[in-house]
């Protein structure tokens, strides 16, 4: 029973957020400066969850950190998401049997 009620205080929650712009912004926002900010607030909302999940998935730093310079160096030289993201994952876990041994 209770779970049902979680699911339903969620779908309200979910439905209450994806509503209430469409309601209170009818018109088209023409001011430059929150157009661009509302364009950036994606890619903000992600980096601040996804940043400390890179840090602390491994539950060691230097792994982490060997793992997140692996993706960002393959990254900026336009290597495929896949390819990311598994080097990353693969760099953090030879650097982790590296340290251990």
């Amino acid at each position: 029973m209770n779970t049902a009620i979680y699911i339903a205080v969620m779908a309200l929650v979910t439905y209450l957020i994806r509503m209430i712009p469409f309601t209170v912004f009818r018109k088209k926002i023409k001011s430059r400066f929150l157009q661009s900010f509302l364009y950036y607030i994606p890619y903000a909302v992600l980096t601040a969850m996804t940043i400390p999940a890179i840090f602390y998935s491994t539950g060691d730093l230097i792994t982490a950190v060997i793992g997140t310079a692996a993706a960002l160096i393959l990254a900026y030289f336009g290597a495929p998401l896949i390819v990311v993201a598994v080097a990353a994952a693969g760099a953090a876990y030879i650097a982790a049997l590296l340290l251990a041994a």
